[in-house]
């Protein structure tokens, strides 16, 4: 305070003296520039520091002090709305995770759905197509053996009937003529005769209803078609009746020995 105080009157007299030089005033005539030393107690800084600092005593109020808690009000208000923001956004993420996994197994689950009923339908399709081609042939078959009984009996005909003149011949020919015209048409449909003479007997195609021993062919040959098998496409229509060489039965000889004659 002192010091602040006798700066000021320093100030005054230099002031006092450039007024004093510039209107004429003698310099001899100096002006009493003494202060009065003021009746009020000093205060030194560190006192003030201590009235500043001390317990229960506010520092005066300025323009930052004031401005300071309302920017730190604002700074913490939007802290807090943008962590609700972030908790809403999280929230909402998961929300939509969950929809998305819960979409996916429902996708999953009708596709596997889809796969299912698709391979149940290919198989109905399969199935209710052999089951068809199964009747067909069935139907087929079924038809194509009556009808082979009619080749039996022409072919039984042609081989006992033998014509002796020309009427018997022309009648031979009429009805060889339609026996012909018989076997063309299971022909077109797929029917074939079997060949068995001379190959071995097969059980699956052949049905023996004769065995003949014999040395001309060896055994389990077949040597003769009874009645005749066929063949619808691959499936066998009729099994063959034949007969089959079996091996020659062994001659018993009659050992002779002479009478001995006592002598």
């Amino acid at each position: 305070m002192n010091e602040n105080q006798q700066d000021l009157n320093a100030q005054q007299l230099n002031d006092v003296s450039e007024t004093s030089s510039g209107i004429g005033v003698p310099p001899t005539d100096e002006v009493d520039v003494s202060v009065a030393p003021s009746d009020e107690p000093e205060v030194s800084a560190t006192s003030q520091a201590d009235a500043i600092t001390s317990p229960g005593l506010a520092a005066p109020a300025t323009e930052e002090n004031q401005e300071f808690p309302a920017a730190a009000r604002v700074s913490s208000e939007a802290a807090t709305g943008a962590t609700a923001s972030l908790e809403a956004l999280k929230q909402e993420v998961e929300a939509l995770s969950s929809q998305l996994s819960e979409s996916k197994n429902q996708s999953d689950t009708f596709k596997n759905q889809y796969m299912r009923i698709a391979a149940d339908f290919d198989n109905f399709r399969k199935r209710t197509t052999k089951e068809k081609q199964d009747l067909e042939v069935k139907v087929k078959c079924d038809t194509i053996s009556e009808l082979l009984s009619v080749v039996d009996t022409f072919e039984r005909a042609r081989s006992q009937i033998k014509p002796q003149n020309d009427g018997e011949m022309t009648i031979h020919k009429s009805y060889q003529g339609v026996y012909k015209q018989l076997v063309d048409a299971l022909k077109k449909i797929g029917v074939s005769p079997m060949r068995p003479e001379g190959k071995d007997f097969d059980p699956n195609l052949h049905e023996a209803v004769m065995r003949q021993p014999t040395e001309e062919h060896p055994e389990g040959t077949v040597m003769e078609e009874l009645v005749r098998g066929y063949f619808l496409g691959d499936r066998i229509l009729r099994h063959a009746l034949v007969k089959v060489a079996a091996p020659p039965e062994p001659v018993a000889e009659a050992a002779t020995e002479p009478d001995a004659t006592p002598t």
